[in-house]
């Protein structure tokens, strides 16, 4: 891919930054951002009971699709920088809404977040730019995704098309439970997003997770992480958001790693760019590692949750300069992102009744001390007037920890996690079972 030339200005000034969005993955990036060279404030909106645990880190009781109730905070608080950070206000074209009073964002415009927001948009554009991935049929009522399965007689993966919290699919073991799986999405369970679905032929092997940090004309590779979808040990019962992850992932060595450049990133990009889309953000590739080589399951148009708190703390003080020069469209000035050589681990806790029914309000009782190797981030978390944590969703929290070795992060992680409880607390034990000797 062609590179620009060097453009003489060094980045803006950068000390004031806006995080937009509620979970798991908004309080690493502030923390995260908080930590890096320069920078003095990091607001995050709407935030969560644990946003003010982090120094320097403060909330905003703005809706994260509030685009002009954001502009006004940001003229207000002088933000250099809007990080977005759910699919839903980027898919709502807030970061469109931002671009045109001239604020610094990052995180793809609607056009780009598509990439996301429909999975049959996505699977044209992969078609198109010649990355591979499963075959697919993209059908409007259940009669004919009824009438594909009856054609294929085999067990398919069922996608509601359009955004569904991560919880939109189902990678059914029987053609019955196909069956089921799209009579439920055209039951209207999944609202809008299922006015479409796409089913997929299943493909086989283990799943990874790339980030690219994307300028619109370049990219950026972070380390690869594997999360864990399932809710209970042993990757049994309901798909989740995520109950854990781990990076860097040994999945893809640094050959592995620009393979994926090359056949599905770059041509991603490239297509992007020929359809007229400055994408600037994160493209967000969810492989799986067939037989014949690396295929795309899905694409996000932003950072994984739980794999961004995962990754946060192996980023180097550079990160915020890094977005900044993403958002302005010169990654190419942007200083060399240092990344912390140990691994690291995240072990998600949930609230009874996840992930169909999460129980809420429950009150936290957090002993444990975060330090350079161990971090809590909090997700579906809010305090009362009284200063207390009630739990607030599903996934409620996560506890990360880094070390030389994945099992010492592990031990680290869980160890952490015995200081935390509420009532109703569920976590897999078994995370990062893929990397662990012990």
């Amino acid at each position: 891919m062609a590179m620009s030339s060097t453009r003489p200005h060094p980045l803006p000034p950068l000390e004031r930054l806006l995080v937009v969005g509620s979970g798991g993955r908004e309080n690493a990036l502030a923390w995260a951002l908080r930590r890096c060279s320069g920078i003095e404030d990091v607001w995050v909106t709407p935030g969560n009971g644990g946003t003010k645990e982090h120094q320097g880190c403060g909330c905003l009781a703005i809706a994260e699709t509030d685009v002009n109730g954001l502009i006004d905070a940001c003229q207000s608080l002088q933000i250099d920088l809007v990080v977005i950070g759910p699919e839903a206000p980027l898919a709502a074209g807030v970061a469109d809404g931002l671009r045109k009073v001239g604020l610094a964002v990052f995180g793809p415009g609607a056009e780009g977040a598509q990439l996301e927001a429909s999975k049959a948009w996505s699977k044209t554009l992969m078609a198109e730019a010649g990355v591979p991935t499963a075959k697919h049929w993209t059908v409007s009522t259940a009669a004919d995704a009824l009438s594909v399965l009856n054609q294929v007689q085999q067990p398919l993966v069922v996608k509601a098309d359009g955004l569904a919290a991560g919880k939109g699919v189902c990678v059914a073991d029987s053609i019955e439970a196909t069956a089921e799986a799209i009579q439920e999405v055209f039951s209207g369970r999944f609202g809008a997003a299922g006015c479409q679905l796409v089913l997929e032929e299943r493909l086989e092997g283990p799943e990874v997770s790339v980030f690219a940090l994307c300028d619109g004309e370049r990219l950026l590779l972070l380390p690869p992480a594997q999360d864990h979808k399932r809710l209970e040990d042993g990757d049994r019962g309901p798909n989740t958001g995520g109950m854990g992850a781990y990076a860097p992932a040994p999945l893809l060595d640094a050959a592995g790693l620009d393979l994926v450049r090359r056949v599905v990133l770059e041509p991603t990009l490239a297509t992007l760019q020929q359809r007229g889309i400055d994408y600037r953000g994160v493209i967000y590739a969810g492989l799986m590692l067939t037989p014949s080589g690396p295929q795309v399951i899905e694409f996000n148009c932003r950072f994984g949750d739980p794999e961004c708190q995962t990754l946060m703390p192996l980023m180097g003080p550079e990160l915020a300069k890094v977005l900044q020069a993403c958002a302005l469209g010169c990654l190419d000035q942007a200083p060399e992102l240092l990344i912390v050589d140990r691994c690291s681990a995240c072990v998600v806790a949930a609230a009874a009744g996840y992930p169909n029914a999460p129980r809420k309000g429950d009150r936290l009782n957090i002993q444990l001390q975060p330090g350079p190797s161990l971090q809590l981030f909090q997700a579906g978390t809010r305090c009362t007037e009284e200063g207390d944590q009630l739990t607030n969703g599903g996934r409620v929290l996560a506890v990360v920890a880094q070390a030389n070795d994945f099992d010492q992060a592990f031990s680290n992680a869980y160890q952490g996690l015995d200081q935390v409880y509420f009532e109703g607390i569920t976590y897999r034990r078994d995370i990062g079972h893929q990397v662990r000797q012990s």
